[in-house]
């Protein structure tokens, strides 16, 4: 029998230790923490992404350019390779934050951002008819996308504070900072954004176990919230009619119609497995195939199986979360976790909805796939936290669904 030398097996279990569970460093910590899993979506979001904004951006290159403009075809993916590389460590960076300083960054983002958004309708940038960015030299930067990770993780922590004492009104102080980001964003004007905020809070209402009775009346709040932007809110009004009404007329309405029929169309064109790579045609008639119609040029070029794929990606992710949550005991991190889910997979689902045909014409981005750096970035944002609130809870007794699901 050979006999392992002095100090062999001494150095063998270091190197374990060094690159193991044993890993007692930050780093080594923070990688048996995270969910790698959800990690791992993640990133292959943004690696569709990158696929998906190199195959649109020839055609909003050539419909952006003009006789003293030329974009190259390819502008757009290079400027969305420069994002990830600096989302990227963003979302490392947050992912890493203990969750006090999560929560202490998250209230002061979101005080920031509100502020920014009290500004935009003053010294805002204009584009397609919407004030909705604010011009820092380097870049536009659109204090919305910002706000929502950041608004989440505050009406969460509002939220917690009742189960320490059931008399603080934090349903009414939660409600009132929606008000107040709902009336800011009506401004820009921002439907579709307002509604992803209501929804939110709602959402979150429901997991902090609020009342039925004040979630009924909540809820019955919406339809007549939805009727009073259709009176009163003449975009909205417009794009809800060339929904329902394709025939209505003005020109408005009728471009509103034709980017729905537009992306309809496109989505379909390359049947179950499309085109291939840059054979599209469809996406050059899409106003904006790189940002809100992009799930139409995934379509065309890459099929409609891609598209179902992309969409099941996104249902796991949301899954995934809300099953790591089902033995959470503390509240502040359920509810932060759940409504950060909750958000991202209602962006997606608005968007896909959108290019489908199945909702009226909004501007919002697929999560992580969509052209556009404060999207992106802010995005990253939101996944670093709530990698960070899902992280290896020590105090919590995990059930097997939990085993099952995260493979530990």
């Amino acid at each position: 029998m050979n006999a392992a030398r002095p100090g062999t097996l001494t150095l063998w279990n270091r190197m374990k230790g060094q690159g193991g569970r044993g890993d007692r460093s930050p780093l080594g910590m923070w990688f048996w923490d995270i969910d790698r899993v959800l990690l791992l979506l993640a990133l292959l979001l943004m690696a569709v992404g990158l696929v998906a904004v190199g195959a649109a951006s020839p055609a909003a290159a050539a419909r952006y350019s003009d006789d003293k403009h030329h974009v190259p075809p390819l502008f757009y993916l290079w400027w969305q390779l420069a994002w990830v590389g600096v989302s990227l460590p963003v979302l490392f960076i947050v992912s890493m934050l203990p969750i006090t300083i999560a929560r202490r960054i998250a209230l002061i983002g979101t005080a920031v951002c509100v502020v920014m958004l009290i500004a935009v309708p003053f010294i805002g940038v204009e584009r397609n008819g919407a004030t909705r960015w604010l011009n820092f030299s380097v870049s536009l930067i659109q204090p919305s996308e910002f706000l929502k990770p950041f608004f989440i993780v505050t009406c969460a922590w509002l939220l917690s504070m009742k189960a320490k004492d059931d008399t603080l009104p934090v349903v009414v102080i939660t409600g009132a900072m929606t008000v107040l980001v709902g009336v800011l964003l009506m401004l820009q004007p921002d439907f579709g954004q307002t509604m992803v905020f209501a929804a939110v809070w709602l959402a979150l209402l429901m997991i902090a176990g609020t009342s039925p009775k004040v979630m009924a009346g909540l809820i019955g709040c919406v339809p007549a919230g939805v009727l009073a932007a259709y009176l009163f809110y003449g975009t909205a009004r417009t794009r809800i009619d060339a929904y329902l009404f394709p025939n209505s007329g003005g020109a408005e309405g009728g471009s509103d119609h034709f980017q729905t029929d537009a992306a309809r169309a496109t989505i379909t064109a390359g049947g179950w497995r499309g085109t291939g790579p840059g054979g599209g045609t469809m996406k050059f008639r899409l106003p904006e195939g790189h940002t809100d119609y992009i799930f139409s040029v995934i379509g065309e070029e890459f099929g409609l199986v891609a598209c179902a794929i992309i969409a099941l990606l996104f249902l796991v992710i949301v899954i995934r979360v809300f099953v790591k949550l089902l033995d959470e005991t503390d509240e502040f991190r359920l509810y932060a976790a759940a409504g950060l889910a909750t958000q991202f997979g209602a962006q997606a689902l608005i968007s896909m909805a959108v290019n489908t045909g199945l909702a009226p014409s909004k501007g919002m981005t697929l999560p992580f796939i969509s052209y556009g750096g404060s999207s992106m970035v802010a995005l990253s944002i939101g996944m670093g936290l709530l990698l960070a609130f899902t992280r290896r809870n020590p105090f919590v007794t995990r059930s097997p669904y939990i085993a099952r699901w995260s493979g530990e």
